[in-house]
C-alpha cells in the first residue's frame, strides 16, 4: 500500500465533473493542497453526456437582453414548479449564487443559443427568462473548465489521479473523515490522507441494481455517464450519512425502446410536445384507457399522469390515414422511415389490421383499446372530447392500425446524500460528519428539483456548489 506524497492534503476531491472540477480549481487558487481523484480515465464526469442546460437569475446576459430578474424570484419559481418538494436550503444556496457561476463561465467564453435566456426548453416554464442552453451542450462547460484545472496541475497546485477507484473513506477516533483508500488501474492500493474530503462523483444512473433498489423501477435507458455507479452514495453511507430525495422520483414522458433487455437505447424520440406539434394520435395505458388529454400543454401534468400508470408506460395509437396526413411524430424521421420501424422487429412498434389484433400484439387490453378509440372518435365527430381535448383532426377509423410503446425513463437520479446548508454530509440526527462534504448529482436531483423537472437545476447547482466549496466553504490552512 502506498501513501500520498504529502502527509495530509487540505482537500481531496472525489470525482472530476461539474462539481469536482470547480471545487478543486477554486481551492487550489486559495493556496490549498488539493488532490483530485476520478475513477474515469478523463475529467468531465456527466458533462460528457449532459445537455448542459443552466438557469440563473440576475446574470449579465439577462441585463443585456433587458430581463429583470432576481434570485428570490428564481427561488420562488423552483419551489412553485416543484410544488414545495425541493429542499429549500439547497435551492436557496444554489439560486442565490447561480448568477456568479453563469457569469464566470460566460466571461470564459461560454456560448449559448441566440434566443437565450428563455423561459423553457422542454420542461415546465419559468415565469422569467432565466434558462440557458450551451450550443455544444455539457461539453462546452467541460471544455472551459478542464484546461483551467490542468493548468493548476501543471503548476503543481493540484495533484491529479485518474483511473483511481475510491473504495473506502478513512475515519478518525471521533468519526470524522480523514482520508480515503483507492485502487489504481493496475489494482494497486493507495491511501491518501486529507483534512477534508468532497464527494462529487455523481449519481447511480449507470448502476441498474442500485437504481431499482432506490426507485423501485428498472433502469430502462442506457444513456447515462458510465461512471455514475453510486460510489459516492455508498461511501457517504459507510461513515454514517444517509440518503434523501427518493420520494421525489420522477421520469420523462417516455421513449420507445430498442430492446426488452434493460437498460437499452431508445429507437427514436417522439414529439409529444403540443406546443411544437399538436397530437393527431391518442395515448392509452395497458388497460387501453386514455389517461391524459393528449394536447395538455403542461409537461409536468403529462409526466405526473404517466407516473400513475401501470409500469409507467403507454402506447401512442393511430391509423394509416393519420400516418399519412399528420406531421411526422418521430423526430428526424420521414414517413418512410417511420413505416419501416414497424417491420424492423422493435418491441415498441406494432402494426395490425384490426384494433383487437393490435392490442394482442402490443400487450394492451383489447376491450379497453376499442372503447378508447370509440370514445375518441365520438369526440372527433361532435367536438366534445371526453377529456376536453380540442385538437381533433381525424378519427382513428381504418386499418392498418399502429401502436408505439413509450416507456417513462430518466438518466438522472433522485436520491442523494443528505447535507446541510454548508454542504457538509450529515447523519439522520442532523449532526455533521466532520471533514466530509458533497456536491453535484451525489446529492440527488430530488433535492435541487424536487418531484419535477426544473430547468437548469442540476448542472448549475453542481457547478455552483463545487465553486462555493473550493472558494469559501471548505476551510483551508492550519
Amino acid at each position: 500500500m502506498s501513501e500520498s506524497v504529502d502527509a495530509r492534503w487540505d482537500l481531496i476531491v472525489v470525482g472530476g465533473g461539474a462539481a469536482g472540477m470547480p471545487a478543486a480549481l477554486f481551492a487550489a487558487r486559495r493556496g490549498a493542497r488539493v488532490l483530485l481523484i476520478d475513477h474515469a480515465p478523463v475529467l468531465g464526469g456527466t458533462l460528457w453526456v449532459a445537455t448542459g442546460q443552466m438557469s440563473a437569475a440576475g446574470t449579465k446576459l439577462q441585463r443585456e437582453k433587458g430581463v429583470e430578474d432576481s434570485p428570490q424570484e428564481h427561488y420562488d419559481d423552483v419551489m412553485r414548479l416543484s410544488r414545495g418538494t425541493a429542499n429549500p436550503e439547497l435551492v436557496r444556496l444554489a439560486v442565490f449564487n447561480a448568477a456568479e457561476t453563469f457569469d464566470w463561465l460566460f466571461d470564459l467564453g461560454l456560448v449559448v443559443r441566440d434566443d437565450d435566456p428563455v423561459k423553457a426548453y422542454g420542461h415546465e416554464p419559468y415565469l422569467k427568462a432565466r434558462y440557458y442552453w450551451p450550443t455544444k451542450d455539457g461539453l462546452a462547460v467541460k471544455d472551459l473548465i478542464e484546461p483551467l484545472v490542468h493548468a493548476e496541475v501543471a503548476a503543481g497546485r493540484i495533484a491529479l489521479r485518474l483511473s483511481h477507484e475510491v473504495t473506502e473513506l478513512l475515519t478518525d477516533d471521533e468519526g470524522g473523515v480523514c482520508g480515503l483508500t483507492a485502487l489504481d488501474a493496475a489494482g494497486a492500493v493507495h491511501r491518501f490522507h486529507g483534512r477534508n474530503v468532497a464527494l462529487t462523483c455523481g449519481g447511480y444512473a449507470s448502476n441498474p441494481e442500485m437504481y431499482e433498489e432506490i426507485t423501485g423501477a428498472p433502469q430502462y435507458i442506457a444513456m447515462s455517464y458510465a461512471y455514475s455507479r453510486g460510489a459516492g452514495l455508498r461511501l457517504g453511507q459507510s461513515v454514517g450519512g444517509y440518503l434523501r430525495g427518493a420520494e421525489n422520483f420522477i421520469a420523462n414522458f417516455g421513449l420507445p425502446l430498442a430492446s426488452e433487455s434493460y437498460p437499452t437505447q431508445p429507437v427514436v424520440r417522439l414529439n409529444t410536445y403540443p406546443d411544437r406539434r399538436q397530437p393527431w394520435e391518442i395515448y392509452v395505458n395497458a388497460r387501453g384507457d386514455r389517461f391524459v388529454r393528449e394536447d395538455m400543454p403542461s409537461v409536468d401534468a403529462r409526466e405526473n399522469a404517466l407516473m400513475e400508470q401501470p409500469d409507467r408506460r403507454y402506447w401512442v395509437i393511430f391509423d394509416q390515414a393519420i400516418l399519412e396526413a399528420a406531421p411526422p411524430i418521430a423526430i428526424g424521421w420521414t414517413q418512410v422511415e417511420m413505416a419501416a420501424a414497424f417491420t424492423a422487429g422493435y418491441p415498441s412498434f406494432h402494426r395490425a389490421e384490426t384494433l383487437g389484433a393490435l392490442a394482442d400484439m402490443a400487450g394492451i387490453e383489447a376491450e379497453g383499446l376499442e372503447r378508447a378509440v370509440r370514445s375518441y372518435n365520438y369526440g372527433v365527430a361532435t367536438g366534445n372530447d371526453f377529456l376536453g381535448r380540442t385538437h381533433l383532426p381525424l378519427p382513428i377509423g381504418q386499418g392498418p392500425f399502429y401502436a408505439i410503446r413509450q416507456q417513462a425513463s430518466t438518466i438522472t437520479t433522485s436520491a442523494g446524500l443528505a447535507v446541510n446548508q454548508s454542504l457538509q454530509v450529515i447523519r439522520r440526527d442532523g449532526s455533521v460528519i466532520p471533514g466530509l462534504y458533497a456536491a453535484g448529482e451525489v446529492l440527488g436531483a430530488g433535492q435541487t428539483m424536487g418531484r419535477a423537472f426544473c430547468g437548469g437545476m442540476m448542472v448549475t447547482p453542481a457547478l455552483t456548489f463545487g465553486r462555493l466549496l473550493g472558494q469559501s466553504i471548505i476551510p483551508i490552512g492550519n
